[in-house]
């Protein structure tokens, strides 16, 4: 007869409380997450944020200090408005890197962040969603991180590259384009005068048959480099082409134009660079000014034609000097 031996199963360990589950869950997400309560202080700030940030929890967990973990200066976080019921003042606190945010309720935005444990800013992207009880009552808010550095570095080059001249880190024609355009219309808006110099190195083919395609480059960007130098924080300078650059002056009469433009040419003939071509001496520069009062019976491409005229005038006459138009200025 045969018997049946009944096996017992090892005795299983009582479940994690729902909540303890949970808290655990979220210490151990790869996530950089942090969870405040309904007064805005730390309950969970988990390893992953610990790494990122380089504070450990205990120094966070039961204050409402994990601001300074992001920043130098006090700022609410996107879990901080939640609970605050303060959500409407996000576009004031992010006011250039707001994401469209998800569910109700749920805040999404980017920033740059100082970091002062870490000691480098970063761009982080963040999430911030409520959690409520069974009727609907807010309980806590999780604010997840996730640092998104390297893809905006790798975004910032390649607008760069977008706008920028490869050789002189100057603002490349597309962008001359696009902001002379932009300047003109709101040269036309606010009534202001909108001034343009035209700069072409004299002689470059001299320059260049002399010292080659290397030595010409090095050329331009010692030019480009002293053009720029005598910029306000509003006009920009940019690569035309070839061995010609064009500076956009917003607000800036054609007396004002004039005194850059003798700036930049004294600026350039002080570099003292050498040329031992067809035309020995050094390296100078020609510049045509024009100034318009945007109108709607002008155009900005007849402000560039103006200027070219002039600089073509500059180079008849010598070179090595700045003309301005025979006409009055436009508007």
């Amino acid at each position: 007869m045969h018997t049946t031996t009944l096996q017992r199963s090892a005795p299983m360990a009582p479940p994690l409380h729902q909540d303890a589950f949970a808290a655990r869950l979220m210490e151990m997400l790869a996530i950089p997450a942090f969870v405040l309560d309904t007064g805005c202080k730390v309950m969970i700030w988990n390893r992953a944020c610990e790494r990122l940030t380089g504070v450990p929890g205990y120094e966070v967990i039961g204050t409402s200090d994990h601001w300074r973990s992001f920043h130098e200066a006090p700022r609410p976080s996107l879990a901080d408005l939640v609970i605050q019921n303060r959500t409407d003042e996000i576009h004031q606190i992010y006011p250039r890197q707001v994401k469209q945010a998800g569910p109700v309720g749920n805040l999404c935005a980017e920033s740059w962040c100082e970091m002062p444990r870490v000691g480098a800013r970063r761009y982080l992207a963040s999430d911030a969603s409520p959690i409520l009880d069974d009727d609907g009552a807010l309980v806590a808010v999780v604010q997840t991180v996730r640092d998104m550095t390297d893809e905006k570095m790798a975004q910032i080059s390649l607008e760069q590259l977008a706008t920028r001249d490869g050789l002189t880190g100057l603002a490349n024609r597309r962008c001359f384009d696009e902001t002379l355009h932009a300047e003109w219309a709101r040269a036309q808006r606010q009534k202001q005068p909108l001034s343009l110099l035209m700069v072409d190195v004299d002689n470059f083919k001299a320059y260049n048959d002399a010292n080659g395609h290397l030595g010409g480059d090095e050329c331009l960007k010692r030019i480009a480099s002293a053009v720029a130098s005598e910029m306000r924080a509003n006009d920009l300078v940019a690569r035309y082409g070839g061995e010609e650059f064009a500076v956009i002056l917003p607000n800036q009469s054609l007396k004002g134009a004039a005194i850059v433009a003798e700036r930049i040419r004294c600026r350039v003939e002080r570099l003292m660079v050498p040329n031992v071509g067809a035309a020995p001496g050094h390296v100078t520069v020609s510049i045509g000014a024009a100034t318009a009062l945007a109108s709607p019976e002008a155009s900005a491409s007849q402000l560039v034609a103006i200027a070219d005229a002039a600089l073509y005038r500059a180079k008849h006459m010598g070179r090595n000097r700045i003309s301005l138009p025979v006409v009055e200025p436009m508007g």
